[in-house]
């Protein structure tokens, strides 16, 4: 296969590729903001329902035999294992990291995805510099620039949500060691 033909059919590919990744951009870009709705949300919640929070450890902690259903908002855990009372501490670790694993993976994708659709258009841009070609260059530029913006501001809404959802998630789990573990191991 000649080396010209190779490199002509990854250029009609990464052009094709360029449509795609741009849309699924944009759905990322706006999942953040749900995300960000559904973040500002809890906090609210658990702001209101943090004393409903701290009598419902309490008696939690003082009855190690029976447990009431207590679904407080805002607490998702804790909601998560009164409603499961079977769960074990490495259960409740693998439900909240169930719960930031979506926004984990966007975090990580959405720079990706800016980058890919950066990267896309440079090549039709640098075609149109060495053709003298102004009004090609900001085209290709303008998609450029604005897909990493897109990538970045996605990939920093869900970053600083899964951080401060993580620090939650490990107080809860924290609030519900004693329960948890008794002098004989796990409850």
């Amino acid at each position: 296969m000649n080396i010209a033909l190779l490199e002509q059919l990854m250029y009609q590919i990464a052009g094709l590729l360029l449509m795609p990744v741009l849309l699924l951009l944009t759905i990322l870009f706006l999942y953040s903001f749900f995300i960000l709705g559904s973040f500002c949300m809890q906090a609210f919640q658990r702001k209101h329902n943090n004393t409903q929070y701290r009598l419902a450890i309490a008696s939690l902690n003082k009855d190690l035999v029976s447990i009431n259903q207590c679904d407080v908002k805002g607490y998702r855990l804790f909601s998560h294992f009164t409603n499961n009372k079977d769960q074990g501490f490495d259960d409740l670790q693998i439900f909240a990291l169930k719960q930031l694993e979506k926004q984990r993976i966007v975090t990580r994708v959405a720079p990706m995805l800016g980058l890919i659709a950066t990267m896309i258009p440079m090549g039709p841009a640098l075609k149109s510099l060495a053709d003298g070609n102004i009004q090609g260059i900001s085209e290709n530029l303008i998609v450029a620039f604005a897909a990493v913006i897109f990538g970045l501001v996605t990939a920093s809404i869900t970053f600083w949500t899964v951080s401060v959802k993580k620090r939650w998630y490990a107080v809860e789990l924290n609030d519900l060691k004693t329960y948890l573990f008794n002098e004989n191991g796990e409850h």
